[in-house]
C-alpha cells in the first residue's frame, strides 16, 4: 500500500507540470493560428523572444534585436512573443505615424503586468487608467507660464548640485550624480521637498524600481521583478509619510504657500466632487517621480559621454553657454530668454537623444482587428515601436553611427523619425520640461569644467534605460575663474 501512495505521488508530480507544460504550449500556438500574420517567430511558450529582446539591451546593442528581424523577413512589420504576450514590432516612420495617429481608435496604451504588479493601483484601476488621470493632472504644471517659472528653481537646484557633487573633486561618477540632480528637481518641483536627506532617503530604491518595470514577472526573492515590488512598497510608504506632513501644513495658515502638484491633488475635487485619498495620491506622485527623473538623467550622463569624446562639438557649446553666462549679473538666474539662446546646445542633446534613445520603445495593445502593410494583426495582441527603428536607420539618418548635432539645424529631421519623446496622443506630456532641465544641466556643467572619460571604451548597456557599464567615471578640469 505504501507502494502505491509513493508511485501515485510520483505519477502526480511529473504529470501536473507535464500536462501545465502542454496547455501552455497549446495556448502559446493558438495564439498565432490566424490569417496573414506579419513574418516572424514566436519563440518559447510564454518567455518567448523575451530573453533576447532583452539580452541584445543588456549588451549594448538594444537595435540588434528589431533589424536582425526586419532584414531576415524584409519587413518593417514582424511578429514575436514579448513578456509572455503575441507581439507585432512595428518600425520605420510609417510605423511610427500609423500607431500614433491611431491612438484611441485600433491602439489603445498597454503596460505589462509587471507593472501592474509594481503600481498596484489603491483604486483597482489598471495603469493604463491611472496614466489617463494623470494627464488630466499635468497641463496646469507644464503649461509656459509655470514652465518659465521653474528655471530659476532648476538653476538654483543645479548650482547647489555642482557645488556640492562636483566642485573640489579631481574624478566624478557622471550616472549617479545625474540622478541625484534630476531627482532632486523632481523632488523639489513635485513636492517642495528640499531637504537632502528626506530626498537621499527614498532616492536609491528608484534603481530597482525602474529594473523591474521590465523584467519578466517571476515573483520570487532576488529577482529584478520582486526588487521592483520591495522598491515601490518602501517609496510608497515614504510618499505617504510626506502626505500627512503636507496635510497637517495645508490646515495650517502657512501651508497655502507650496503651489506644487501635491498641493493641487491635496485641494482639488474630481469630476465627482470627491478628494484624492492619500494612497491614490502616492500613486500618481510615484509615477511621476519614476517619469521625472529616470529618462532625463539617462541624457545627461551621455551628453557628458559624448561632449568628453568630440572636443569639437564641446567647444562650440562652452562658447554657446559662456555668451549666455556673460550678460548675467552675480547671482542672477537663468531665464526663459536664456534658454531660448541654446540652440546649439539642444542640437547636441536631441543627437545625444537620437543616439542613446531614454525612451527605448513602448507597447501598444490592439482594440480593433486592422490591417498594417498588408497584415492582419489580431484584436488583443499587443504591438512595440521602437526609437531605434528610425533612429539607428541609415535610410532616415545618413550614417548613423556618426555623431552628428547638425542634423538639427534649419526643419530638422523628417517627420515621425525622431522619437525620443513618443509622438500622437501619448507624446511625454513633459516634453518641455525635459528640456529645461537638460539644458540648464548643460549650462551648469560646461560654464566650470572640461572633462575627459577616464575610460575610453567604457560598454554602454540598455538596462531597460541606457547607462555606462561603469557609471561613466571621469576627470574634471575646473576653467579659471575670471
Amino acid at each position: 500500500m505504501d507502494n502505491y501512495y509513493l508511485n501515485f505521488l510520483l505519477i502526480t508530480f511529473i504529470s501536473i507540470p507535464l500536462i501545465s507544460i502542454f496547455i501552455a504550449f497549446y495556448k502559446h500556438k493558438s495564439q498565432y493560428k490566424f490569417k496573414n500574420l506579419p513574418p516572424g517567430k514566436i519563440g518559447l511558450p510564454y518567455i518567448g523572444e523575451s530573453l533576447e529582446f532583452l539580452s541584445t539591451g543588456w549588451k549594448g546593442e538594444p537595435e540588434k534585436f528589431i533589424f536582425d528581424r526586419t532584414v531576415k523577413f524584409k519587413s518593417e512589420i514582424f511578429k514575436t512573443n514579448l513578456l509572455g504576450h503575441p507581439t507585432a514590432v512595428i518600425c520605420g516612420a510609417s510605423g511610427n505615424k500609423f500607431l500614433f495617429s491611431n491612438e484611441n481608435k485600433l491602439v489603445q496604451a498597454w503596460w505589462p503586468d509587471s507593472v501592474n504588479k509594481i503600481f498596484p493601483s489603491s483604486l483597482k484601476s489598471s495603469s493604463k487608467e491611472e496614466a489617463i488621470r494623470m494627464r488630466k493632472l499635468l497641463p496646469q504644471f507644464l503649461k509656459p507660464d509655470a514652465l518659465h517659472r521653474y528655471i530659476g528653481i532648476m538653476d538654483d537646484i543645479a548650482q547647489k548640485h555642482f557645488a556640492t557633487k562636483w566642485e573640489d573633486k579631481e574624478e566624478v561618477v557622471v550616472f549617479p550624480l545625474a540622478k541625484n540632480y534630476t531627482f532632486w528637481l523632481a523632488c523639489r518641483l513635485f513636492l517642495s521637498l528640499e531637504d537632502p536627506n528626506q530626498i537621499a532617503k527614498f532616492a536609491q530604491p528608484f534603481d530597482a524600481l525602474a529594473s523591474g518595470i521590465i523584467s519578466i514577472p517571476i515573483d520570487i526573492a532576488g529577482t529584478p521583478f520582486r526588487r521592483g515590488i520591495n522598491a515601490s512598497k518602501y517609496i510608497r510608504k515614504e510618499l505617504i509619510s510626506i502626505i500627512k506632513e503636507r496635510k497637517m501644513e495645508i490646515s495650517e495658515e502657512n501651508g497655502t504657500e507650496k503651489k506644487d502638484i501635491l498641493c493641487y491633488m491635496l485641494t482639488t475635487e474630481d469630476e465627482n466632487g470627491e478628494f484624492m485619498n492619500e494612497m491614490e495620491i502616492a500613486d500618481k506622485i510615484l509615477g511621476l517621480l519614476i517619469g521625472g527623473h529616470d529618462t532625463a538623467s539617462a541624457a545627461c550622463t551621455f551628453i557628458v559621454y559624448y561632449l568628453s569624446e568630440f572636443p569639437s562639438i564641446y567647444d562650440q557649446v562652452y562658447r554657446e553657454q559662456m555668451e549666455i553666462a556673460k550678460g548675467k549679473r552675480e547671482g542672477e538666474l537663468l531665464n526663459w530668454e536664456d534658454i531660448q539662446k541654446m540652440k546649439y546646445s539642444w542640437n547636441v542633446a536631441c543627437e545625444v537623444m537620437r543616439v542613446a534613445p531614454p525612451l527605448q520603445g513602448a507597447f501598444r495593445e490592439a482594440i480593433n482587428d486592422f490591417i498594417f502593410n498588408g497584415f492582419s494583426i489580431p484584436k488583443g495582441w499587443k504591438l512595440y515601436w521602437t526609437a531605434n527603428s528610425t533612429h539607428k536607420s541609415a535610410e532616415y539618418f545618413p550614417e548613423p553611427e556618426k555623431f552628428d548635432p547638425s542634423r538639427f539645424e534649419g526643419k530638422g529631421p523628417a517627420p515621425f523619425t525622431f522619437v525620443p519623446f513618443g509622438g500622437g496622443p501619448r507624446m511625454c506630456p513633459g516634453k518641455e520640461y525635459a528640456r529645461l532641465e537638460i539644458l540648464v544641466f548643460i549650462h551648469n556643467l560646461v560654464k566650470r569644467f572640461n572633462f575627459q572619460k577616464i575610460n575610453p571604451h567604457e560598454k554602454l548597456i540598455f538596462n531597460p534605460l541606457p547607462m555606462p557599464a561603469n557609471g561613466l567615471p571621469i576627470r574634471l578640469y575646473p576653467h579659471k575663474k575670471n
